[in-house]
């Protein structure tokens, strides 16, 4: 026991010294962060071009002007609630984007050289006054700590939420994300006609013309329009739980984790 103690140690410490230096972690943590940035800006994006159509519905007067008297309505006032939670949708996916931009540049900052190299120094000076039988001063102990966090932290818990991603999440991701895509271009197929203007027709023109116009079924129009865009909400809530789990809920979880294990691991 009293060898096979230094031995460990040793090994632990030579594990932790190569892998500072030769980042098996790094390569696959961006790749992983460029994927949930790809599948946040998508989402954002399918949110503002649905946000657009609504906002365009919202702002638009139909007219008609049926044997020369004029009608006017604005029935987009129906979409306001439905407008209201796309931009809150949008705003967590621009967020979602900016966690996933964040976390690749904290990878950038651990894989920095002065940080391997400063966390080789302090890792070699508590081996070694571990090993001399004294007990490291507690500043070490606590910058070692800090160290090993930049270092490693972000790539393993980078990697550790998405994989759970993939196996739990993954599916639920393309199904809502394929539903919020198709309500966007059904909206956008929905959307108001320009109005109808008959002021240069003949009178039996504008009767045809008025009554062929898609804006004659105003309600019917608007309410397909809030239709297609309600249908994409329960999905949009999914999409809302699924990249806070992935960037914000696991991540602390497992930062936690590693904290706590360093922490026990060096005392």
């Amino acid at each position: 026991m009293p060898i096979a103690r230094p031995v460990l140690l040793l090994l632990i410490i030579a594990a932790v010294v190569l892998g500072a230096w030769l980042a098996p972690l790094d390569a696959p943590a961006s790749e992983r962060v460029d994927a949930g940035l790809k599948r946040a800006l998508a989402s954002f994006a399918t949110a503002r071009a649905l946000n657009a159509v609504i906002s365009v519905a919202q702002g638009t007067e139909l007219s008609a002007q049926p044997l020369g008297v004029g009608v006017s309505v604005a029935p987009g006032q129906v979409l306001d609630p439905v407008n209201d939670m796309v931009e809150q949708f949008s705003n967590l996916m621009l967020a979602a984007s900016v966690s996933f931009g964040i976390q690749k540049m904290l990878i950038g900052i651990g894989a920095w050289w002065t940080v391997s190299l400063v966390l080789t120094g302090l890792a070699l000076a508590w081996v070694w006054l571990d090993l001399r039988r004294r007990a490291p001063p507690g500043w070490l102990t606590a910058a070692l700590v800090l160290l090993l966090l930049v270092r490693f932290a972000i790539p393993v818990t980078t990697l550790g939420s998405d994989w759970l991603f993939r196996t739990f999440l993954a599916e639920q991701y393309a199904a809502s994300q394929r539903v919020i895509d198709t309500a966007s271009g059904q909206t956008a197929q929905i959307g108001p006609a320009p109005p109808v203007s008959g002021a240069e027709e003949g009178l039996l023109e504008r009767m045809k013309s008025w009554m062929s116009s898609p804006n004659t079924d105003v309600r019917s129009r608007f309410e397909a329009l809030k239709a297609a865009a309600e249908t994409a909400i329960e999905h949009m809530i999914n999409l809302i739980v699924i990249f806070l789990l992935q960037t914000l809920v696991i991540p602390l979880l497992i930062l936690g984790g590693l904290y706590a294990l360093a922490r026990r691991a060096i005392g």
